[in-house]
């Protein structure tokens, strides 16, 4: 008896068990790569600016530039227009108080002064024959009070005559009437005109105070104008050196100037402060009395805060800073400076180098190295207050981590880089 043959699948079924198979095949290594994380974006290790995080003391300042000036500074103004006849002496000349500086002309000045003299003098002169009027006023007064008083004696002594003619009936009624009435009228005379004299001694001092009141107001003006004149003559008002001439430091004979336009600058460069421009927004810390670190280019001084601008200009804020009288070789009036103004002392804090972005007290992200050194991952780090270099780190770091502080704003979507 023959044995039958296993007839073999036919091929449609071994199709259909091909393509199951297939099919869980392509949806396991779905499920596989699905799982596995992007590989992270290479970042040139020379690109990656790092920072080590520390913990310890921590100096906040704020910086400004700013230049050297003069504690002392003597502009000379011209008193009134004129024009530029000479220059005696240029720029960076040591001078001293009295040094003529320039010569100038205005024949207007010399005019008025000619014009004043002559009043002064015409006053002088009335003045003269106004006393020598009122003395000889007075004098006649004085004269006819005398004759007065001659008149007066006579009709007293006529009248005692009357008296004794009229007691024994020698006279008339009417000769002694008349002549009593003579005596009263004299008595009144007298009295009218010596009042008459007091006011015109008292009229006198009046009259002659307001002629002198007119030459006194004239002599000040003939001063003044002489003032004016001399004002030609423009000196140095003090010692030192001579920093410019005219309000842009050029000055040219023939040159008209107007009154109250600098015609010169006399500084003391011995002893220099420097004014910084700090933003306002970093000044809102500072007081005065704060230390100060001054860069000269040439070595670096200390000072302190002495003054504060009141109020912002162009978002700065304009800061004194008193230098010691000794300073580094070059130091000069003009000359740029950076200052920093340290305005507290923080200690036991931590903060790393300040990065190129991120504000103080804002939240920002970082990447910090791994162990490995060449991977790092992203992490969440709060500001606190800020330095010129350096920031605080409220949160999200630890002492001894390693961030990178470079500006990686374009690898913002991935949560971790490495390093090539």
């Amino acid at each position: 008896m023959a044995m039958d043959k296993p007839r073999a699948n036919p091929p449609k079924k071994r199709g259909r068990l091909y393509a199951v198979i297939g099919g869980i095949a392509v949806i396991a290594a779905t499920i596989y790569f699905s799982q596995l994380k992007p590989a992270p974006p290479s970042v040139d290790e020379e690109l990656a600016w790092r920072d080590t995080v520390q913990l310890g003391p921590m100096v906040r300042q704020v910086r400004g530039p700013g230049t050297l000036v003069p504690e002392q500074i003597r502009i000379i103004p011209a008193v009134t227009a004129g024009r530029v006849e000479q220059v005696l002496v240029q720029p960076g000349a040591r001078v001293e108080a009295g040094t003529l500086l320039i010569r100038m002309s205005n024949p207007d000045v010399d005019l008025s002064l000619l014009e004043s003299q002559r009043q002064l003098t015409s006053a002088r002169s009335e003045l003269v024959n106004l006393t020598a009027s009122l003395q000889t006023q007075r004098l006649a007064q004085q004269a006819a009070i005398a004759q007065l008083e001659s008149q007066y004696n006579d009709a007293v002594r006529q009248d005692r005559v009357n008296e004794e003619l009229n007691s024994k009936r020698l006279i008339s009624a009417s000769e002694y009437a008349t002549a009593k009435d003579r005596l009263t009228e004299m008595v009144r005379r007298l009295e009218l005109e010596r009042e008459r004299l007091q006011v015109q001694t008292s009229s006198i001092d009046a009259q002659l105070d307001a002629q002198r009141a007119q030459v006194d107001r004239l002599t000040q003006i003939v001063a003044f104008r002489s003032d004016q004149l001399e004002s030609m003559d423009v000196v140095a008002g003090t010692s030192g050196v001579l920093q410019r001439l005219g309000p842009d430091g050029r000055l040219e004979i023939g040159q008209y100037v107007l009154a109250g336009m600098e015609l010169a600058r006399v500084v003391q460069p011995e002893k220099l402060k420097a004014e910084l421009r700090i933003p306002e927004t970093q000044a809102v810390d500072i007081v005065i009395g704060h230390e100060a670190e001054i860069d000269t280019r040439n070595g670096i001084v200390m000072g302190r805060v002495v003054r504060i601008d009141p109020a912002a200009q162009g978002g700065s804020v304009g800061v004194d800073v008193a230098l010691p009288d000794k300073l580094p070789p070059g130091a000069r009036p003009d000359l740029s400076v950076d200052g920093r103004v340290i305005v507290d002392r923080l200690d036991n804090v931590l903060f790393m180098a300040r990065p190129g972005y991120g504000s103080a007290g804002a939240t920002i992200g970082l990447f910090r190295l791994e162990p490995d050194g060449r991977t790092a991952v992203r992490v969440t780090v709060q500001l606190g207050v800020a330095s010129v270099n350096e920031v605080e780190i409220k949160s999200g770091l630890k002492e001894g981590d390693i961030v990178i502080l470079s500006d990686l704003s374009q690898y913002d979507s991935y949560d971790r880089i490495r390093l090539r």
